[in-house]
């Protein structure tokens, strides 16, 4: 048995080359996480080279220029000034039209699904319509009341200057009819699946798989085209592209103009 020399034990051990790639990898994905998770929290904040900013939601669109910066606390029609108050923070359900008709308005918080349920099941007469206006909010509780409406058979519809973005748009889809006024807009942009909204989507991608695909599923359920979510897909969460009317008879929001 060899003793070690005094400089031998003085020495650091450096770990096994296989350990030092890991350890770099991880320390490597650390600090893309937080780069990641910081633009994530900022707001429209973007990594350099990933492409400059979109414009203001008040700008209009036109063919081809679809994209806006969104802020579902002031969320106008595209080329329409800022609203000067919010919508709801939470869905309000309103009888209107002598109760012919419903307005859900606001945005769509975890459990919203349930306690509108609830709300619409107490109403009477039952109405027929259901109009919306919407920034959107958690895809969850959108399919689940979506689905609901589906089984009711209830229609949808936008009025003139509502909106219906981020998650509205599926319980767009669950009308038996739907309408669209060229005044009103819908948009779709990413979302998150994962159990907390705070965390950027690269930390929960088997959520996001998973989230995705029920939504494609849900789509196709409901008569609308899944190739709807390319649009979504590549738009990120503070940022909405706007659907032309085109593109909303297209993948079946509305009825073609034959």
């Amino acid at each position: 048995m060899t003793e070690e020399t005094p400089a031998e034990l003085e020495a650091p051990r450096r770990p096994p080359i296989v350990g030092r790639v890991l350890i770099g990898v991880l320390i490597f994905q650390l600090g893309l996480a937080v780069l990641l998770f910081w633009g994530d929290l900022g707001t429209g904040l973007r990594l350099p080279g990933f492409g400059p900013r979109a414009p203001e939601l008040t700008e209009p669109i036109r063919p081809g220029d679809q994209t806006r910066r969104f802020r579902p606390e002031r969320a106008p029609n595209p080329g329409q000034p800022m609203p000067e108050t919010a919508l709801p923070d939470r869905l309000v359900l309103t009888p209107v039209s002598g109760g012919r008709a419903a307005l859900l308005e606001g945005a769509i918080e975890a459990g919203d699904a349930e306690r509108i349920v609830k709300q619409l099941s107490e109403l009477s007469p039952a109405p027929q319509e259901i109009y919306l206006n919407s920034p959107g909010g958690s895809v969850r509780d959108a399919l689940e009341l979506g689905r609901y409406l589906r089984r009711e058979g209830f229609n949808t519809a936008l009025r003139d200057g509502d909106i219906c973005y981020s998650a509205c748009p599926y319980l767009l889809a669950a009308g038996e009819a739907r309408a669209v006024p060229d005044s009103a807009s819908v948009g779709v942009h990413q979302h998150y699946f994962g159990e907390s909204t705070i965390l950027p989507a690269f930390v929960a991608v088997e959520d996001i798989q998973r989230g995705q695909g029920e939504v494609m599923r849900y789509l196709d359920e409901m008569g609308i085209d899944p190739l709807v979510m390319q649009h979504a897909l590549v738009t990120p969460p503070d940022e909405i592209y706007v659907l032309l009317p085109d593109e909303l008879r297209r993948y079946g929001f509305i009825p073609s103009e034959d």
